[in-house]
């Protein structure tokens, strides 16, 4: 049901139901959230990757066939309990996470990849926001995320149509980082989480929450946010500390 693998300082956590495209069970959905509790304490994990089993699907998110023989499932829809929101269960990890988006998103899927710290996708990808068209609301962000990241035109295009987003497309309005041929999605997406993982952990959850934090906020009240936060850690950071890493970074500065 749920896949984690660990590659040194990355783990790579698959959603394994192929046969319903990954759709979030009651069970995946709690399996999900344990499973990034764990990362998220374990000090040998710096960066986790996201994904899902096959290529059909990413998730298709809420299992609709489980919701239908339950007449509290649609509670699912606006839960806050990150055991039944995988939104928050992922938005909760104090890593980075890359998602690593093999097919489609759909919905609630399509909420999960919102709540990714950087999104890499296959050409399969794509993405639909089905809410008005199966006549619910979201709960899990995605009317408030989505239009921060592509523009409330945009935005408004995608939910109140319902219609498919091609990974080129995605890629065109800022929605992901980059895309890749199906066979390079998971080679490129743990490259790049490799790159974050040679950062020094501690740094890349206090810049992690630096930028999230800042982002919920004015741009007045997060510059003053950096502000505080910069002097606290800064103060920690002698001229030898830097000139151990100065090396380092010209290095790979000539390499890239």
């Amino acid at each position: 049901m749920l896949l984690i693998d660990r590659q040194d300082a990355v783990a790579v956590v698959t959603l394994n139901r192929p046969e319903a495209m990954n759709a979030l069970s009651k069970a995946l959905r709690a399996a999900l959230r344990q499973a990034i509790l764990e990362l998220d304490a374990d000090p040998s994990v710096k960066v986790v990757v996201l994904t899902g089993a096959g290529e059909r699907a990413f998730t298709a998110g809420l299992d609709l066939k489980e919701l239908s023989t339950d007449p509290l499932g649609m509670g699912a829809a606006n839960a806050t309990d990150p055991a039944e929101n995988p939104a928050r269960a992922v938005l909760a990890c104090s890593k980075p996470i890359v998602g690593a988006i093999n097919g489609v998103a759909i919905t609630g899927g399509f909420e999960v990849a919102l709540a990714c710290d950087v999104l890499v996708c296959s050409t399969n990808a794509r993405f639909a926001d089905t809410h008005a068209r199966v006549g619910i609301t979201p709960g899990w962000g995605l009317s408030q995320k989505l239009s921060r990241v592509i523009g409330p035109y945009r935005a408004k295009e995608l939910s109140l149509t319902g219609n498919f987003l091609s990974a080129q497309q995605a890629y065109d309005w800022g929605l992901v980082n980059r895309v890749v041929e199906p066979a390079e999605l998971m080679p490129a997406a743990l490259k790049l989480a490799r790159e974050m993982a040679s950062i020094e952990g501690d740094m890349l959850v206090t810049y992690k929450a630096m930028i999230d934090d800042g982002y919920a906020l004015t741009m007045g009240e997060g510059m003053a946010l950096e502000h505080e936060r910069s002097v606290v850690h800064n103060a920690s950071v002698t001229p030898e500390m830097v000139e151990a890493r100065r090396a380092a970074v010209q290095a790979r500065g000539r390499s890239q």
